[in-house]
């Protein structure tokens, strides 16, 4: 498979063995250039291991199919995913194969199993394909694996294996100005241990031919001119604010904005151990989501959300508070209102031009095909159920379906793994020619035949707008962004366009930097992430037995945090036996249709005392373990209580669970019984 001129420019730091960032636009050839980077160092490397790393799983496959066509099958070539089932443990994989394309999180695993078959250390590769690298930053996945790279790297080891980064969309970090977008830059090429990120300048031209830019439109419309419906959620949300737990919130309701304010109100009150305020707020955000379900699409969709929200809380509930009683009394109260106010109420001006432009590029025999990228799984399928309905689209031949990302039964949107290898092979192949996605589809999915984009009402950043314009892979491609006049939503990416500009300038001047100096700036930046990383792992560090457990929703406690473990580095299971006492368990097993290696999943545990939802059952390896939520839980230590976003952030060391040490200890419960 012969390289572009411009192709062979980025890579050849990278045939000398030096770690580096390529950085080309989406549909360039960015994983046809690593695939031939990994060929010759396969070639010229004594002992040579190969590990490509994605952060999704359709795009094993994809990759797969690039590197199996360079490669030629001289080499020994697998691919590990999660949705892959009983297969042998990753180490087993890794030392019986050359190359290895593989999720990140299975990676990350298996650095941390204490599992011989399973186990791998970093240091076992000599070559590391980071895939969409611009993902390496804080605690993403990417960057966990590369911290411990950067580890072995302070400590002088020797033998580090050559990372090599690819990008399309290095970002700014939300930086506005030129010196921040430079240092978000630096720190991006710290987190890759980067020589220099690569981008071609003699052969420019050339790749400016060879992939156009799709032409862009923005197609804006007027508010409703009414909205009797909306007004009426506001009037609600208000009464709800105007409650007397309540402290004074703004009243920008429908927005972002407004739900990230009351994210955190939630937060405070459960750490404050105000229930009722808690509550107030946890259904303010529902009213508020369903503020934003009818700007995307239609009323009776955001009616749809809160009818399912309340059927829900009546039905697994099982101790209702004052303020829950208060609030669905509220809610049942206007029901018969609001529903006719979404059967009887105007049309969504969006859907409109939504329609309007679905109609021009479906129409005639050209044989498009499109993606329109919505925010929520919620608004996919809503988007969906509309273009269904509409009887103005049946004429049009489109042919739909949604891409979002994987879930399990207990979530209302969702698709399993299966599910979007199996929408994407069909859009791949032209038996789907339209799918409304979240930004599951942004990153990576190469379908060459696909020449509309369009943006619904989206307020991202500039990343997702370069990669969701670059899945417009055909040539005279259409991108549009549909938004009303003078939204936040345009005003956004009027800032994304030149965020993009600015990261441009902010990758040149780190290209054009002295070499020394931006050693010494990466240099300095390494030391700095690992220092604030000890920080992190010293700061409020309490022994686990002096941390109790708190349900979320009724703060009855229900445990310690000795009482936890970590099963395959990821999930946190009680191995308490006394712990069954607090919860229920739903009869039926929670459906992933996922075939895992050494589990699958049991029913759904909620607590006992108020029916608040905290996780689900774990077959593992024949015993039956609790998989607990963070979220569901309030932790309360020596000094306070707090509410974590992710067990990589609570205030106390959690081991691993050990399967032979806890069968042991059951055995011997058992005999003492």
């Amino acid at each position: 498979m012969a390289l572009r001129p411009y192709q062979w420019e980025v890579i050849m730091p990278a045939l000398e063995g030096r770690n580096i960032i390529i950085w080309l636009p989406t549909g360039a050839g960015k994983t046809r250039a690593a695939a031939y980077v990994a060929k010759r160092h396969l070639e010229t490397v004594d002992g040579a291991k190969v590990v490509v790393l994605v952060n999704r799983v359709h795009l094993v496959t994809q990759h797969a199919k690039e590197f199996s066509l360079m490669l030629g099958g001289c080499w020994a070539m697998t691919t590990l995913s999660g949705d892959m089932g009983a297969r042998a443990g990753f180490g087993h994989t890794a030392r019986s194969h050359d190359l290895l394309i593989c999720t990140a999180e299975l990676l990350q695993m298996a650095l941390s199993s204490s599992e011989e078959e399973e186990h791998v250390e970093l240091t076992a590769f000599s070559l590391i394909v980071v895939d969409e690298c611009h993902h390496t930053h804080k605690d993403t996945v990417y960057n966990v694996i590369l911290s411990k790279y950067l580890e072995h790297k302070l400590r002088g080891r020797q033998r580090l294996p050559q990372v090599l980064g690819l990008t399309a969309s290095p970002g700014t970090g939300g930086n506005s100005k030129l010196q921040g977008a430079i240092e978000h830059i630096l720190q991006l090429c710290a987190n890759l241990d980067t020589w220099r990120i690569m981008s071609p300048k003699t052969n420019r031209p050339e790749l400016l031919e060879h992939r156009p830019q799709p032409c862009k439109q923005y197609d804006l419309c007027q508010r409703r001119s009414q909205d009797p419906f909306g007004n009426s959620i506001k009037k609600l949300m208000a009464q709800v604010q105007d409650h007397p737990e309540m402290p004074d919130l703004t009243q920008d309701f429908g927005t972002q904005m407004y739900e990230q304010q009351v994210v955190e109100l939630c937060k405070t009150a459960a750490e404050a151990g105000l229930q009722q305020r808690r509550v107030l707020a946890l259904h303010l955000r529902r009213y508020n989501d369903a503020l934003l379900i009818h700007d995307t699409v239609r009323a009776v969709d955001a009616l749809a959300s809160l009818q399912d929200f309340y059927d829900r809380e009546r039905t697994t509930k099982t101790q209702i508070l004052r303020a829950e009683r208060w609030l669905l009394g509220l809610f049942d109260g206007n029901k018969d209102e609001l529903t006719r106010l979404a059967t009887h109420g105007p049309e969504n001006p969006k859907l409109d031009m939504l329609e309007e432009i679905l109609r021009t590029q479906f129409r005639g025999p050209a044989n498009p095909r499109g993606i329109v990228f919505t925010r929520t799984r919620q608004s996919a399928q809503s988007l969906l159920l509309w273009l269904q309905q509409q009887p103005s689209l049946r004429p049009v031949d489109i042919r739909a379906q949604m891409l979002i990302g994987a879930g399990n039964s207990s979530q209302r949107a969702h698709m399993t793994q299966r599910d979007q290898q199996d929408v994407i092979q069909k859009f791949r192949v032209g038996t789907l020619n339209l799918l409304v996605a979240t930004s599951v589809a942004e990153e990576g999915l190469d379908i060459a035949q696909c020449n509309v984009v369009v943006r619904y009402g989206l307020l991202t950043n500039e990343i997702s707008m370069v990669q969701a314009r670059g899945r417009a892979r055909a040539s005279q491609s259409v991108y549009s962004f549909v938004a009303t006049e003078g939204s936040r939503e345009l005003r956004r990416e009027l800032t994304n366009e030149a965020r993009e500009a600015l990261m441009e300038q902010a990758v040149g001047a780190v290209q054009r930097m002295d070499p020394a100096e931006y050693q010494a700036k990466l240099k300095a930046m390494v030391k700095r992430a690992a220092q604030a990383s000890q920080r992190d792992r010293e700061r409020q560090q309490f022994p686990a037995e002096y941390v109790r457990l708190l349900c979320i929703n009724c703060m009855v406690a229900v445990g310690h945090g000795s009482d936890l473990r970590k099963v395959e580095g990821t999930h946190h299971v009680n191995v308490n036996p006394n712990f069954s006492i607090y919860y229920t368990v739903s009869r039926e097993p929670v459906v992933i249709d996922r075939v895992f290696k050494d589990w699958k999943p049991g029913g759904a545990i909620s607590c006992r005392n108020c029916g608040e939802s905290w996780g689900l059952q774990m077959i593992y390896k024949s015993v039956t373990l609790p998989v607990l939520k963070v979220r569901s839980l309030l932790l309360e230590t020596p000094q306070s209580r707090v509410q974590a976003k992710k067990w990589s952030r609570v205030p106390f060391p959690v081991d691993d669970f050990d399967f032979l040490q806890h069968c042991a200890q059951n055995l011997a419960d058992l005999s003492l019984a």
